[in-house]
């Protein structure tokens, strides 16, 4: 397979078209988050409603994002890694234009439903495409250039938002040009090799329940999504709730979410490029993970701590916690690299997805669970939450397999 496959530099053109990829992805993924209140208001929602139906709009675009990532992982092992990039920027550009034009709740909701189908594919394939194209030594910071170019997406969207005046459906507008933008760039992006020879084989590809079907696969896809949660506890749980654990913390209700969360992103971003950079230092991707655990806890105790006692210190922990998250690359990338060719894009895909899907079980946890049943008061259960999700990461990491220089060049049987 080596023969065929070609090898490219970290700034080669793949690299930069799945990094500019995932800029859109995550503009996208992250605006709702940004535009939340004035847009649902602005499709009919009241005050009293509000709560309600941005939830009703997440959670479909969360469902997008899991449906997604079955079908777009199956596709790119049995089509190619390139139907997956093409497909999926084709839907979520359309998704996200027509977001642009939504007058009710309904509208709205199914407008990101789409957009997080189309969205689900995008990461994925980019990385999958990247760490076959790229030598073994140099996978870790290609990736990591991707994560990093790809979330500074979400200070794009923030800055958007605020240049075109709070015009929300504009920003999805842009969102959708520049979907089509990268488009045309695509095209002149090559498959990867590894993929090519596997396609003239007799070989079965992309079959998801072959990820369940023995033992060994199903504890490797299991740990590959168990190690990615502390991220979305951080940026869906403390980063996106920042104004109300202000309020308990401290009595400020003068903190803006939306720029809390484009803070963490910038942060990740940094984060993100450097833990490539850390992988290859210490040989590991384990020991990079581990790292980032670490101050990723030190994180987590200065946010309920005393220290975290005005809204200057909220931003900066918000853009501390961020980095410590900043792992995104090296966790989707050891998805990548624990599975075969014929299976390596349907597990990339799903495996972030599966991580993003475990939002709304959090988010179960934290509220529905301690809050609302038990009555434990906001702080306490944002506390209780993060003790059992480290706690979970960290016991599958320490039986996670180490990936780093693995050959990819193979096959599931």
């Amino acid at each position: 397979m080596n023969q065929q496959n070609k090898i490219y530099g970290i700034f080669s053109l793949p690299v930069i078209v799945a990094a500019l990829g995932y800029f859109v992805d995550i503009y996208d993924l992250l605006l709702f988050t940004i535009v939340k209140k004035v847009s649902v208001l602005g499709v009919g929602s009241t005050p009293e409603t509000l709560l309600v139906d941005s939830t009703k709009i997440i959670n479909w675009q969360m469902t997008g994002l899991l449906l997604g990532g079955i079908f777009w992982g199956v596709l790119g092992d049995k089509k190619g890694r390139l139907s997956v990039l093409f497909g999926s920027i084709i839907l979520y550009s359309i998704a996200n234009f027509a977001t642009g034009f939504v007058t009710t709740v309904d509208h709205y909701a199914w407008c990101r439903f789409f957009a997080g189908l189309g969205l689900a594919g995008e990461l994925g394939a980019g990385i999958t495409l990247v760490s076959e194209l790229l030598p073994k030594n140099k996978r870790g910071i290609g990736t990591s250039i991707v994560a990093g170019i790809g979330l500074s997406g979400a200070v794009a969207a923030y800055f958007t938002y605020k240049f075109t005046n709070h015009d929300w459906k504009l920003c999805y507008k842009i969102g959708g040009i520049l979907g089509i933008l990268l488009l045309l760039l695509r095209v002149s992006v090559a498959e990867s090799g590894m993929f090519k020879q596997v396609k003239e084989s007799n070989i079965v590809r992309g079959n998801f329940l072959m990820l369940f079907n023995t033992k060994a696969r199903f504890k490797k896809y299991v740990l590959a999504i168990l190690i990615g949660l502390p991220t979305w506890y951080v940026v869906g749980i403390l980063v996106n709730q920042s104004d109300k654990f202000a309020e308990k913390l401290y009595g400020s209700k003068l903190i803006d979410s939306g720029k809390s969360i484009m803070f963490a992103y910038a942060a990740i971003a940094i984060g993100d490029m450097v833990v490539g950079l850390i992988s290859q230092w210490f040989n590991s991707r384990k020991k990079a993970l581990l790292l980032y655990y670490c101050i990723c806890i030190v994180c987590l105790f200065l946010f309920y701590s005393p220290y975290n006692n005005s809204d200057t210190s909220m931003y900066s922990i918000c853009a501390l916690l961020g980095f410590s998250t900043g792992f995104w690359a090296i966790f989707i990338t050891m998805g990548a690299e624990h599975f075969g060719t014929n299976l390596r894009a349907t597990a990339a895909t799903t495996i972030p997805n599966m991580v993003r899907g475990a939002l709304p079980l959090i988010n179960m946890l934290f509220l529905d669970i301690f809050q609302k049943t038990y009555h434990i008061s906001l702080i306490n259960s944002g506390i209780i939450t993060g003790v059992i999700v480290m706690s979970i990461t960290l016991i599958a990491f320490y039986f996670t397999e180490e990936t780093y220089s693995k050959d990819l060049d193979f096959v599931e049987e």
